[in-house]
């Protein structure tokens, strides 16, 4: 199947959420809503019937038109509503890649290529962490490792108290550039606009939630926002400040989520990661890790190919 490429005013919205709405794989970060905040101006493949869609998340490099992954989102590539179309993932994929001379970004964990038939791009395969809330609190908590559990009963010596909702949107960007901006200098004040955006709209339209923790002094000490889609959690922002880190109040945070989800069919997707505390931290609820996949082109000219290696 052949599909069409367009530019962003040529892209019919309605039709588009429909598709990420009822997609098999579909997910938050391909909604058209979501695409607009991150990268602004992003075009698409679709197919006729928008059956078949990918979001071209397009960005300027040294004055060539790149594909790149945009920050806040993890998994993007092929959706569809029918399952029997996925066989044509890698088609799919290098139809994408053939309009860029340059390519790095991530599908969804159901785009996977186990050996491309070309060498037009290459696949790094990469980690995600999720845990299902289906079974009882009393049986997901069993599963936590020691490091956790000791960590949320040294968190519940100090008193901490848990709220949802009950700061403002920009509250929470503010608290995150406070305490996260020095460690992550890349992100800029329009990322932090983004971030901003995206909660909004998810308060607006009410499938977003903050859980925020405050100490014994009614400091808030640790925060993170959560977003449901496709029968999922996501784990989208979060931020401890000095205090928090502390008193382990995130720990304390994350638990009274599972607590409060636990027997529902929803997964909590911990958004990663390829760093190694952070993935032993989400192992550590019991998570369980699962694979997608990075995707890299590089057909730029030869005098600046170097600069992308």
């Amino acid at each position: 199947m052949n599909l069409t490429y367009l530019k962003h005013n040529e892209i019919n919205k309605q039709k588009w959420e429909n598709c990420i709405l009822n997609a098999i794989n579909g997910n938050l970060y391909a909604y058209a809503w979501y695409l607009d905040i991150v990268s602004p101006n992003w075009e698409a493949f679709v197919s006729d019937n928008y059956e078949v869609v990918i979001p071209l998340t397009v960005k300027k490099m040294l004055g060539f038109r790149t594909l790149q992954q945009p920050l806040f989102t993890q998994q993007l590539g092929v959706f569809t509503t029918n399952a029997v179309l996925l066989s044509k993932t890698e088609d799919y994929i290098q139809q994408a890649v053939k309009l860029f001379p340059y390519c790095n970004f991530q599908v969804n964990k159901h785009n996977i290529v186990n050996n491309p038939s070309s060498n037009y791009f290459t696949t790094i395969n990469k980690i995600n962490y999720e845990l299902d809330l289906i079974p009882s609190y009393e049986y997901l908590s069993k599963k936590y490792h020691t490091n956790t559990k000791r960590n949320i009963a040294k968190a519940r010596q100090h008193e901490l108290i848990l709220k949802i909702n009950d700061i403002s949107a920009q509250t929470f960007v503010d608290f995150v550039r406070k305490n996260v901006g020095f460690k992550v200098p890349q992100l800029k004040t329009n990322d932090y606009q983004k971030m901003l955006q995206i909660i909004k709209f998810a308060e607006k339209y009410k499938f977003g939630q903050s859980y925020n923790v405050y100490d014994e002094r009614k400091r808030l000490v640790s925060i993170a926002y959560f977003i449901f889609s496709h029968n999922k959690i996501y784990y989208l922002f979060a931020a401890n400040s000095p205090v928090g880190k502390e008193k382990r109040a995130m720990f304390f945070l994350l638990d009274e989520f599972i607590r409060k989800y636990a027997e529902k069919n929803v997964i909590l997707d911990f958004e990663g990661s390829m760093i190694p505390g952070l993935a032993r931290y989400y192992e550590g609820f019991g998570a369980i890790a699962g694979k997608y996949q990075q995707i890299i082109s590089n057909h730029l000219p030869f005098y600046i190919r170097w600069i992308k290696k």
